[in-house]
């Protein structure tokens, strides 16, 4: 009601989105562009916020819809001329610092885990296995390629090389787009880049970071103590929560807690 009177001084408002989750992924949860889009739509334009923030913890997860949330994020920042500020919890890492990379500024615990930036393809060979049950693969294709990396057939070095090569041309892009969001603050001549992580501190140090800090205190600090907060985020309608729980997603679970037990977590 504040907002309606005149003369009357409202407090500052900053819209807050939480990113937690593997991105890209199968499954209720995951991270991805067409759902996180009417959410940070809302984020940016619903109130006139003086910053937007976002609570990132992702293990990261799929190249492009890592690429396609930072640009939106890029986009609405640049439309609506709301800067916006990243906090990292447990980790922002491969896909997840993609995303945190999106914000003007990065802050994160000391405990934090962040970097890895580098891209992973993994799979399973179960070849063996089925010559040794009797079981014969039969496949039937037009073009060469088409059964690439196929788990259930012998390695072929030809597909190896191709794969490789595309793996490298997804992390020239990812170096290219953290240089360009991290100009200034990272040494350029620091091989940054090797899916090496690090903890809050040493972030810091290399530039991948802007500083030690937590959400609240931060905007408080910024913005007065009276600054308001209005959260954001996915949100499961009852059906899919209780479809969710009833089936359970034990694949998709399975895949996400693997990614974030890399980083010990």
């Amino acid at each position: 009601m504040r907002n309606w009177l005149p003369f009357v001084k409202s407090h500052p408002t900053v819209s807050v989105v939480r990113l937690s989750g593997a991105i890209g992924m199968a499954g209720p949860g995951s991270l991805n562009d067409a759902d996180l889009a009417p959410v940070l739509e809302r984020a940016f334009k619903k109130g006139k916020p003086r910053a937007v923030a976002l609570e990132v913890n992702s293990p990261g997860g799929s190249p492009v819809q890592s690429s396609l949330i930072g640009a939106r994020i890029r986009r609405l920042s640049k439309e609506t001329g709301v800067p916006v500020i990243a906090f990292v919890e447990d980790v922002a890492a491969s896909g997840g610092y993609w995303i945190a990379a999106a914000a003007d500024e990065i802050f994160a615990d000391e405990s934090s885990v962040v970097g890895s930036i580098g891209v992973i393809s993994a799979g399973f060979g179960v070849h063996e296995f089925l010559a040794r049950q009797g079981i014969e693969r039969r496949v039937h294709t037009a073009g060469k390629s088409k059964s690439m990396m196929d788990p259930f057939r012998p390695e072929n070095p030809e597909d190896v090389a191709r794969l490789k090569g595309l793996l490298e041309g997804i992390h020239t892009n990812f170096i290219t787009y953290v240089r360009d969001r991290r100009q200034g603050k990272i040494d350029p001549d620091s091989d940054l880049f090797t899916g090496e992580v690090w903890l809050g501190q040493q972030a810091r140090e290399l530039g991948l970071i802007d500083s030690i800090g937590h959400l609240g205190p931060n905007m408080k600090e910024r913005y007065g103590d009276k600054v308001r907060f209005r959260r954001y985020g996915l949100r499961k309608s009852f059906l899919r929560r209780f479809t969710s729980a009833m089936i359970g997603d034990a694949v998709s679970t399975i895949e996400e807690r693997a990614a974030f037990a890399q980083f010990g977590l």
